[in-house]
């Protein structure tokens, strides 16, 4: 086990400095905190008595780490868990990632330094680090919109492998068997479970999947309308395209536009995720929606009965349906 001195020797500094900083009692200048907070992240320095001790302060404040805060459904989520805290009291604290554990991993130094008292996290990538670096500060976390595997923390997020099951579904029932499916990249849970669901529906159905009709990128505009820039090369062309999201959903159209192709009657386009009416287009499209409101609000509350040791001892899944909302983007197979 690593003692204050072991952190002290490392950190550079006297022990009393320790003491200072992780008691937050006294002066420290705040290159000197960042120097003793490394040290006991790389040692995993825990004092004597409960672990608890290390935050004596607390700030009533949490802090909302996304992945890319101009998307609709993220947009939706910081109001949820704004109302939540406001009603409980706190303020938030919003971050951006863009997918970028760099970036991710300096806006949790940040927020640890700033001492909040509580982070939900969309992790960049579905792997247990940030998670464990955020309990390495003993600071509570909730896991907000995809699967943490390997990784003692809670989530709260919606089910994606059986929406995009369902959506797949119903474009195999409007006669589609070419269909394509845009997701996002490799390691993130979102896209892998929505592939699965994608997968898993063209299994039942007997369809085998052919070369190019699964493409990854990115969840943004850009990379869905590579993709579906992609798919059109395809010989023959798939008939239907699931998008992942709605940004892929939103370049995926303007690559068809562009092409000259009229969406339902050349292709069926569903995408994952609602989009809210000032950016409806014409035709609008079929989706499964996520309740994004009701599980931010859920993760709130999870997250600040954790701060308040209210929570069960063991951590919390909790996994919100979607909904299949039909609109025009869809048709049947005319061919």
């Amino acid at each position: 086990m690593a003692t204050i001195h072991d952190v002290a020797k490392r950190a550079g500094v006297a022990p009393i400095t320790v003491s200072r900083v992780i008691n937050n009692s006294g002066y420290a200048s705040e290159k000197t905190r960042r120097r003793v907070e490394a040290a006991v992240a790389e040692l995993g320095y825990v004092p004597s008595g409960p672990a608890r001790s290390l935050r004596i302060k607390r700030t009533d404040s949490i802090a909302l780490v996304l992945t890319d805060i101009t998307n609709p459904f993220f947009t939706t989520v910081a109001r949820g868990v704004e109302d939540a805290a406001s009603e409980a009291g706190y303020t938030v604290t919003f971050c951006n990632t863009d997918e970028d554990e760099t970036k991710e991993q300096k806006n949790l130094d940040l927020l640890l330094r700033q001492q909040v008292d509580g982070i939900l996290l969309v992790p960049a990538m579905s792997k247990p680090d940030a998670v464990s670096y955020i309990r390495g500060h003993d600071v509570p976390v909730v896991v907000l919109d995809r699967r943490m595997p390997d990784s003692w923390a809670d989530v709260v997020r919606c089910d994606s492998e059986g929406g995009a099951y369902k959506l797949v579904r119903y474009l195999l029932d409007l006669g589609h068997q070419r269909i394509a499916i845009l997701t996002g990249p490799q390691g993130t849970s979102t896209a892998d479970d929505r592939l699965a669901g994608y997968l898993g529906a063209m299994s039942d159905a007997g369809i085998a999947v052919e070369d190019g009709w699964v493409r990854r990128g990115f969840f943004n505009q850009a990379s869905g309308y590579e993709m579906a820039v992609q798919i059109l090369d395809q010989e023959p062309r798939p008939t239907a395209v699931f998008a992942a999201n709605n940004f892929i959903a939103i370049g995926a159209m303007k690559a068809f536009q562009e092409a000259g192709l009229s969406v339902p009657e050349d292709m069926a386009v569903a995408g994952f995720d609602d989009l809210p009416e000032a950016l409806v287009m014409d035709p609008f499209l079929t989706v499964a929606a996520q309740p994004a409101y009701e599980m931010a609000q859920e993760a709130t509350r999870l997250l600040l009965a954790r701060i308040s040791g209210e929570a069960p001892e063991a951590p919390k899944e909790i996994v919100l349906p979607t909904v299949l909302i039909i609109r025009q983007s869809t048709g049947e197979a005319l061919e």
